[in-house]
């Protein structure tokens, strides 16, 4: 099986507001850098897009590490809880509404592909990979000031 390394940010200028996202995708020698954005959105949505885009771009299943500072994401899928909120109709423990249902669904659905280790690092503490999408999520959520 191919080992990839994703790593992955986003932000949003007001939370709400215009967001963006950044993705690194590396294999081997190979980079592949994705972005995007929206003009109103969260900034845990576009954690969520950052991941989905990349792993929407792996044509096979692979092993793969994902470096991300968003723990929304890490811990949701690491720890089990967005599986948790699908099997109760997109509800939390407490009964509350879990948010992005439709994202984390998206995004669960690509996971079961792959195998996956969870790897957090602190935003904006020098990671280079950390520091290139965060730039990358910065420019694009910048496209609709």
């Amino acid at each position: 099986m191919k080992h990839v390394d994703i790593y992955t940010d986003g932000s949003c200028r007001k939370n709400p507001g215009p967001g963006g996202w950044g993705a690194v995708l590396v294999y081997g020698e190979h980079e592949l850098t994705l972005s995007g954005g929206d003009p109103d959105t969260t900034n845990n949505r576009m954690e969520l897009l950052s991941v989905i885009s990349a792993l929407e771009r792996l044509k096979e299943s692979c092993e793969i590490t994902l470096t991300s500072d968003s723990r929304y994401v890490l811990d949701g899928l690491s720890k089990g809880w967005a599986k948790s909120w699908r099997a109760r109709g997109w509800k939390k423990g407490d009964g509350s509404p879990a948010l992005n249902p439709d994202l984390w669904e998206r995004l669960l659905n690509l996971c079961e592909k792959h195998t996956i280790e969870y790897v957090w690092v602190k935003g904006h503490a020098g990671h280079p990979y950390n520091e290139r999408c965060d730039a990358m999520a910065q420019a694009e959520s910048g496209k609709y000031l």
